[in-house]
């Protein structure tokens, strides 16, 4: 058993290896090898401000487990074990990337490793820990329930996160004609304009860094890198799926939403091109919407301005689809999940992120 730092003529095998856990499963689908392979060969607007390193085992000349460590320089506290993937249960192999993270975090000055974290969590946080069974919606983790093992074995803390469903048929509306008029003397919605896409990009940078720096998990974006996210996601997305909420002309909140596209894509497809056009043609066929994300500035909560974005999400939705499925929420954000108890009919799957804190005398 071997533990390979993988070099350019590793590159291939690396990426096919992660996408082989995804395609022909009917449960799964692969929407995230697009981002790892910017990563990997150094394309992305991330790769300028994070080190990396792609490791691999190898065993008897195939590989049977990847991650990518990784070092954010604004989240300088952590080393992250990103796009994990394994096809059994083998703590030896675990333990050889469990070792070097822990030099990687030494070398670094980090004192804790992080796992499920895929460099930031607006590309993904969490594996998945119930529902191993139902479909993977599109954005969110399905793994094995084995991968737990690895982490509660080796002394690494859960964070418990919690997603919501509902279901959308029988509602009329979501707020009184009351409440809505003495909203809208307050707060204007709009959607995004896709036309100034680096403009719409920065104001959603703005919010989030204000929104969520508190965050467990969240550290403080670049423009840069919010516009490389758009300009991917814009083929798939339309205007009214970034939406935000003004006050006296000035942004102080957004709402992420968009179809669960997984349920166009086939087992065997890597969401790209065929997955946009598929989208234009068959988008009748996606029953599922997801709130992925909601950020309002600190100055602007509990003042209404996040029930102007669901009231607006709501007449976007309405007639179109039949199910709503939130993102991920941490279980200790009290506010999140009290909201997305009164909303929602019942929770949908449950989800665990993990954090080690290291002696690093000891490495």
């Amino acid at each position: 058993m071997e533990l390979v730092n993988i070099t350019d003529k590793d590159r291939k095998n690396f990426i096919n290896f992660y996408k082989n856990q995804y395609l022909d499963n009917p449960l799964k689908r692969d929407s995230m090898s697009g981002l790892l392979k910017g990563l990997v060969y150094g394309t992305s607007e991330l790769c300028k401000s994070v080190d990396l390193e792609p490791l691999m085992i190898m065993d008897n000349g195939r590989i049977i487990m990847i991650c990518v460590l990784a070092f954010a320089y604004r989240m300088q506290d952590f080393v992250q074990i990103g796009f994990f993937e394994a096809t059994e249960l083998n703590q030896n192999a675990f333990k050889l990337i469990l070792d070097r993270a822990e030099q990687f975090a030494y070398a670094k000055g980090a004192y804790k490793l992080s796992a499920s974290l895929n460099i930031h969590v607006n590309y993904g946080l969490g594996f998945l820990a119930s529902g191993y069974d139902k479909k993977q919606s599109f954005g969110m983790a399905h793994n094995p329930e084995f991968y737990h093992e690895f982490f509660t074995s080796n002394n690494f803390e859960a964070i418990e996160m919690v997603s919501y469903k509902k279901d959308m048929r029988n509602t009329d509306k979501l707020l009184s004609d009351e409440i809505v008029d003495r909203l809208n003397g307050i707060y204007t919605v709009r959607e995004a304009d896709f036309s100034n896409l680096k403009r719409e990009a920065e104001i959603y940078t703005d919010i989030n860094n204000l929104s969520f720096k508190e965050h467990l998990f969240y550290y403080p974006r670049k423009k840069e890198e919010d516009y490389e996210l758009f300009k991917d996601l814009r083929f798939l997305i339309k205007p009214e799926n970034l939406l935000f909420v003004e006050k006296n002309g000035t942004p102080v909140g957004f709402m992420l939403w968009y179809p669960n596209f997984n349920q166009i894509m086939s087992s065997n497809e890597t969401v790209g091109l065929k997955t946009v056009i598929k989208n234009r043609l068959f988008s009748h066929k996606i029953d599922t919407f997801k709130i992925v994300e909601m950020g309002v500035i600190p100055g602007e909560r509990s003042k209404g301005a996040i029930l102007c974005l669901f009231n607006y999400c709501f007449k976007c939705i309405k007639g179109k689809y039949d199910y709503m499925e939130s993102g991920w929420i941490l279980s200790d954000n009290t506010k999140s999940k009290s909201f997305g108890i009164k909303w929602a009919d019942c929770e949908s799957k449950r989800y665990k992120a993990y954090i080690k804190v290291l002696n690093n005398e000891q490495i």
